[in-house]
């Protein structure tokens, strides 16, 4: 891994060491150092500020759905998305050395790891018990000390605190997998025909009636395929809304540009994120049972 002091190896991410989002870090980057922030403002200031060269930022789950409060930081951060990432996650039953799972009583971890293992929690008769994060209860588990108490987390988060995986890939669903967008100060767009690509971007429409019909009626027409559309009440009123999309697509092509033109036309704000390679998870290749 490179030197903690340099801020040009270095990746932010939101959590403690061993979480799902420090995982995802160490698979894309290897050779770069992680850096744990408490919030997702903080990762985000982490690479505003200079300390950490990218940040990895998981925007949706396959399971638990939208990350909150990301898509109202991102349009605001003055950072722009490079790239995408689909990590899976798979859920281990973490435990002191030496217990067994007949042993285990209590079992802490995010609401959404709860969630995701509930039959696995069920067959066992295990009380579940939330807790802020995944990689924090199995920090837990190893200062508390008690045999009877484990966590669900990650196998790296076991590796971090001397933890041993007492049961592997306990989530109920086999798709479960985390969206994550790679975050940059710099304005990096993936050249044109250079392969798929996708372009995320933030609008505001009008406020008169069938504006958005009309303002999306652009893409319908000339061919491009949304994959993300979600609204965000903005200003803290009910009639303004602000929409994020995510597009095929590059904004150079002829499609897209008359799209964002006719986009453009009904909204009194379009702001482009990101563009950026698609992952080979958006679309693997038949056969080889890989999905996002």
């Amino acid at each position: 891994m490179a030197a903690a002091d340099d801020p040009d190896q270095t990746i932010a991410f939101q959590g403690e060491p061993g979480a799902y989002s420090d995982l995802a870090c160490r698979h894309v980057f290897p050779e770069m150092t992680t850096l744990p922030c408490a919030g997702f403002e903080d990762a985000f200031a982490a690479v505003q500020e200079g300390r950490a060269a990218l940040g990895m930022i998981p925007i949706e789950n396959s399971v638990a759905g939208r990350v909150a409060d990301i898509h109202h930081l991102m349009p605001h951060s003055r950072l722009f998305i490079i790239g995408e990432h689909f990590e899976p996650v798979h859920h281990h039953l973490l435990a002191l050395p030496g217990a067994t799972l007949e042993e285990v009583r209590v079992v802490r971890s995010h609401v959404h790891a709860l969630g995701q293992c509930r039959n696995f929690i069920r067959q066992h008769g295990y009380q579940p018990v939330v807790r802020a994060d995944t990689a924090g209860s199995a920090a837990e588990v190893q200062a508390l000390g008690i045999p009877s108490i484990a966590a669900i987390a990650s196998e790296l988060a076991g590796e971090l605190h001397g933890l041993v995986s007492l049961a592997q890939n306990i989530e109920d669903a086999a798709h479960n997998t985390t969206r994550f967008l790679i975050m940059s100060r710099d304005k990096k767009r993936a050249e044109r025909g250079t392969g798929p690509v996708v372009t995320t971007f933030v609008f505001n429409v009008r406020n008169v009636p069938a504006a958005l019909y009309k303002a999306l009626g652009g893409f319908a027409t000339n061919g491009i395929n949304m994959t993300k559309l979600e609204s965000y009440m903005v200003g803290g009123t009910f009639t303004a809304t602000q929409f994020y999309a995510d597009v095929e697509g590059h904004p150079e092509d002829r499609p897209l540009r008359f799209a964002l033109e006719e986009l453009a036309f009904f909204s009194t704000e379009v702001k482009i994120l990101g563009v950026y390679p698609a992952n080979p998870q958006r679309h693997p290749a038949p056969g080889n049972g890989e999905g996002p």
